[in-house]
């Protein structure tokens, strides 16, 4: 489709246009239509349906159309001083007379310096206007009966004035003034193309914007409302538009944004059931506001995107590493608990996962995560032991700015908020306060948290998974732990045996970890089925963490690249392979000798050092800590003494 239509009334004028668009290599872009005037303002109406950008007019019929409810621009052919020239030198010609005296019928936009130009070549003129084309019979009848040698004028003028047998000359247009008139109509299709394109650009990006967006004019009209404030709303944006704004939602705040330009934001208001979050902001075109910009969009909405990031970032920092294949042995009590935890992984419930160190609660907690419909989210893990009590709180819960002495300028989201859409491991849920427990139960029940030092909740979605190798049920009775904490947390068990109960895992945990710690250390050995034997009879009371370390042992300090029972019963014993004499002298206990006596003797041969001991012994550092409160044994920087009854004291 042509961008530029030219409507004529005059049959040379079309003729020399469709010649110049050929010249000027515009016979693509323009479009020639032939109409009388009565018809070119029902035309230029019927082309602006058709894709045309611009209109070329000339004289009368330009005037027409001008008037007619058309809202594209209209470029129009100017009648020059050349022009002009021309059609009075042509009047002295026909009339054969040195000065006639002439009559000019013409619209306005045809009789520009007319006057000048006609005393420059001597003929007397005199205009006679028309304002519509239904002038035109009667002013030429006029014309005809008054005493002129000659009528100068358009195309119809002139075919009424020789039908009353009048000497007449037409008005025609130079070939200057017909290019200037396309290239200009050219430049401006051109530029109304960029600023269709651009329109078509803001469209879209307002139509598909997930915001609501409302515009107004100064006098509070709406002016624009986008799918998602009318989905939003439950508008009509046809209804609406011209509406006033009052009639659909009171905002004193407007009137404000709109006589001072001042921008609002983050104004929550209620609208029906649904709470918005509202920002305001003024239209300013030089200086002056001629309307404003209302964007809104539903809480829950922007909570749920603010979810969506908060995971996307998180879960790339906390990922859960194992799965459930990921724990070997195949005995009956360990089949059973790898069933147990898959079925527990499709829910959403709360579950406390008990048993001892070691047994390997947290790779059972990240083996169900990864096979939950969280598995997408992040797993964030915090041993509630490992944290003094005002430590852990700020962990967990967070803190806003200036908090407490010492806090993040901006703050810190805590573990909960980490944990979004998630999963949150609590393990050693045993160790935590009686504070601690309170706001963790409120953050179950309510689903939101609270950070340190600050006043508004904050939403969460978290599984929480607990673990525990104390007996709970002891502590709610003893005081310790609070009963409603734990059967909030006692929705879904997991029960996870001992390794001295897992028949024929012992073997085979052993030779995975000998394959794995041989590997990170580049050695090779090898045990003969005596020393697995062997470690089969070991109580192991640290477990599978235990025997873990106790193979790593194995495998950096082991001479032999053949490991025997004998090997591995000397190496228990810690007598062959310890080459660290005791910093403090004391008999070295019996194989069978109770566990008291093997932290004890532990800790005199690492010179009371609490990481060396516990790795020695096998077992965490928190939960060398709890045995030692739990036996009564005493610390100083010289003696170990046992306060058990009975026990004598060791220097």
């Amino acid at each position: 489709m042509s961008r530029i239509a030219l409507i004529t009334a005059d049959a040379e004028l079309y003729e020399r246009a469709g010649l110049l668009c050929r010249t000027l290599g515009l016979q693509e872009d323009v479009a020639l239509y032939f109409a009388r005037l009565s018809q070119a303002p029902e035309l230029a109406q019927s082309l602006q349906h058709e894709e045309v950008e611009v209109i070329v007019v000339r004289g009368g019929l330009g005037i027409l159309v001008k008037k007619a409810p058309i809202k594209i621009p209209i470029v129009e052919i100017d009648v020059t001083g050349q022009d002009l020239a021309r059609i009075f030198l042509e009047a002295k010609a026909i009339t054969g007379l040195e000065r006639p005296r002439a009559a000019f019928v013409a619209f306005d936009n045809m009789a520009v310096d007319v006057e000048v130009i006609a005393q420059l070549a001597n003929v007397d003129v005199v205009i006679h206007r028309l304002e519509s084309d239904e002038d035109i019979p009667p002013v030429v009848g006029e014309v005809a009966r008054l005493d002129y040698d000659v009528l100068l004028g358009g195309t119809r003028t002139v075919e009424i004035a020789k039908g009353l047998g009048m000497k007449s000359v037409l008005l025609r247009s130079g070939e200057l003034s017909i290019k200037s008139a396309l290239l200009e109509a050219r430049k401006i299709a051109q530029g109304r193309q960029i600023e269709k394109e651009n329109a078509e650009k803001f469209k879209t990006l307002i139509d598909c914007s997930f915001e609501g967006i409302i515009s107004i004019d100064q006098e509070r009209k709406i002016r624009l409302v986008n799918p998602a404030a009318a989905q939003l709303l439950e508008l009509s944006p046809k209804d609406c538009q011209g509406s006033p704004l009052g009639e659909l939602i009171d905002l004193p705040e407007i009137g404000e944004c709109l006589q001072t330009g001042r921008e609002i934001q983050g104004q929550v208001i209620r609208w029906k059931n649904l709470w918005i979050s509202l920002n305001i902001g003024p239209i300013v075109v030089e200086h002056g506001t001629i309307g404003a910009f209302l964007t809104f969009q539903e809480i829950s909405r922007i909570q749920e995107a603010e979810a969506m990031i908060r995971t996307e970032v998180l879960v790339r920092k906390f990922a859960a590493k194992y799965s459930l294949l990921d724990i070997v042995g195949q005995s009956p009590q360990i089949v059973e608990a790898r069933r147990i935890a898959a079925a527990i992984a499709s829910t959403d419930a709360t579950l406390l996962i008990h048993g001892e160190s070691g047994t390997g609660k947290e790779l059972f907690a990240q083996g169900i995560h990864n096979l939950s419909p969280r598995k997408e989210g992040p797993f964030v893990a915090i041993n509630c032991a490992a944290l003094p009590p005002n430590l852990l709180e700020s962990e967990l819960f967070g803190y806003v700015e200036g908090a407490f002495t010492g806090a993040l300028k901006k703050g810190k989201p805590g573990l909960f908020e980490m944990a979004h859409r998630g999963t949150l491991f609590l393990d050693e849920i045993s160790e935590m306060d009686k504070y601690g427990q309170s706001r963790l139960l409120r953050a179950l029940q309510e689903k939101q948290i609270m950070r340190l030092g600050g006043d508004k909740y904050i939403p969460v979605d978290v599984r929480v998974i607990a673990a525990s190798n104390r007996n709970l049920v002891e502590l709610v009775e003893s005081g310790a732990f609070r009963q409603d904490i734990y059967y909030r947390l006692k929705v879904l068990v997991l029960n996870l045996p001992p390794l001295r109960r897992r028949t024929g895992d012992i073997a085979r945990l052993a030779a995975e970890f000998l394959q794995r710690h041989q590997k990170t250390y580049k050695k090779t050995i090898e045990l003969t089925r005596e020393a697995y034997a062997e470690l089969a009879r070991h109580p192991w009371p640290g477990n599978v963490r235990e025997l873990s370390h106790f193979i790593e042992r194995l495998v950096v300090t082991a001479r032999e690249r053949s490991i025997t029972g004998e090997t591995i019963r000397n190496f228990i014993e810690d007598r062959e392979y310890d080459q660290s004499p005791p910093a403090i002298p004391a008999p070295a206990p019996a194989p069978d000798s109770s566990q008291e006596a093997r932290i004890v003797s532990a800790l005199q041969e690492t010179g009371c050092n609490m990481t060396k001991t516990a790795e020695a012994l096998g077992i965490s550092r928190p939960t060398l800590y709890r045995k030692l409160k739990h036996f009564d044994i005493k610390l100083t920087s010289t003696v170990v003494k046992s306060a058990t009854p009975g026990a004598p004291a060791r220097e």
